[in-house]
């Protein structure tokens, strides 16, 4: 996982962009970007991310649901979630507020 994005913090909202169509492909995810025609690829811990984000009313909601789904230390979830918010921000797929 890349580093964590220090601005990113739990207390935050992710929100996709308009501009993206996803597919789901078994237990990952394929994302377009439509204005770089990008592609992103998220293995199942990301499609994971990503399908709560819609929902959640802040980045520790979704923290708690995938402390609740995958067998991990907590500290190593909140890690590897804050650094996927911050790439995907950094490729402009999601705002964060």
């Amino acid at each position: 996982m890349t580093a964590i994005d220090a601005t990113v913090t739990l207390g935050q909202r992710a929100t996709p962009t308009d501009e993206i169509l996803m597919q789901y492909l078994g237990d990952e995810t394929i994302l377009l970007d439509l204005k770089s025609e990008h592609y992103f690829g998220l293995n199942t811990v990301g499609s994971r991310i990503w399908a709560l984000l819609p929902e959640a009313t802040n980045l520790a909601t979704v923290l708690d649901a995938l402390c609740g789904e995958f067998d991990a230390p907590r500290e190593r979830i909140e890690a590897d979630l804050l650094a996927l918010i911050g790439s995907l921000r950094k490729a402009g797929l999601i705002t964060v507020a």
